[in-house]
This record gives C-alpha cells, sequence and structure tokens, in this order.
C-alpha cells in the first residue's frame, strides 16, 4: 500500500507544476495587456548641443588674465633672441607626479592648454609641471631648457 500511495504523487506534481506555468503565462500577457501605454505619454529624447567653451573663461579659470602686483603691460613683441620672453604661463594643473596640463601663451597668441609631453612650438616639449610652474625642454628625458613661473597673485 505503501507504494501505491507514492506512485500518486508524480501526476499531481506533474499537474502542479503545468497549473503553475499557465497561470504565470497568463498573469504575463495580462500585465503586458494593462501596462500598454498611451502614446501621447512618453516623452521625446531631446539632444542638446554641445556648449562651446570660451578660450578667455577657461584661461581665467585655470590663473590666467590675472594681474600681478607691480606689472607693466607686456609688450607686442616679445624678443626673439630669449626663448623666456616668447612664452607665458596662464596656468597649471598638476598633481604629485609632475604630471598634467599647463595653460601656456606663445609669442602673445592667446593661451593654449598643453599636456606633459605635447609639443609647445616647434623646438620645445612641456615637460613637467608642479603647483606653480611649469617647466619646457628639447626632449621628456632632456633637462629642462625653460622654467615658466606663474605671476604672483594681487592681494585683495
Amino acid at each position: 500500500m505503501q507504494t501505491q500511495a507514492h506512485r500518486t504523487w508524480w501526476p499531481k506534481i506533474a499537474t502542479f507544476s503545468l497549473a503553475a506555468i499557465a497561470a504565470g503565462s497568463a498573469a504575463y500577457w495580462v500585465m503586458k495587456w494593462v501596462a500598454i501605454a498611451p502614446a501621447g505619454s512618453i516623452a521625446p529624447v531631446v539632444f542638446a548641443e554641445p556648449v562651446q567653451s570660451d578660450p578667455q573663461v577657461v584661461a581665467r579659470l585655470l590663473g590666467g588674465g590675472q594681474a600681478s602686483a607691480g606689472t607693466t603691460p607686456v609688450d607686442a613683441g616679445p624678443a626673439p633672441d630669449n626663448a623666456a620672453n616668447r612664452f607665458k604661463l596662464m596656468g597649471v594643473v598638476a598633481d604629485r607626479t609632475h604630471s598634467g596640463h599647463a595653460l601656456i601663451s606663445v609669442d602673445g597668441q592667446p593661451a593654449k592648454p598643453y599636456r606633459v609631453g605635447a609639443q609647445v612650438n616647434e623646438n620645445l616639449v612641456l615637460k613637467s609641471v608642479s603647483t606653480r610652474s611649469a617647466a619646457l625642454a628639447t626632449r621628456l628625458d632632456a633637462p629642462a631648457s625653460v622654467n615658466l613661473e606663474l605671476p604672483v597673485l594681487a592681494q585683495p
């Protein structure tokens, strides 16, 4: 008798499993049918135009454009024989490993950002940057030939 009771459980388990699958399928389709949203409630995706940055604003954010105490305006024509007069450091973003970016003006032109290792002009690359200075060299492994310092900030 014990074996007869054991054999009747398999059809009951199979029937219960099929009923559960059928109920789950019916519930899925009912929820899918009820959850259809009206076409007007879906918001269209709008992509904004990229914002054009102003180089002068970026220069001011990186510390450039601030008048230093006791300085006179720079004349338009820097001396061609002195390489340090051709470059002006406007801003620096540096980390502890002396890598980062520098905002440098070359020959009185608007300042441009340069990454450490980038070519600044035909002869020099940005070798390293620190908190308030940048070093230019002919190659990354060469000694620095030009050291640029940020101007001293005016006291408020």
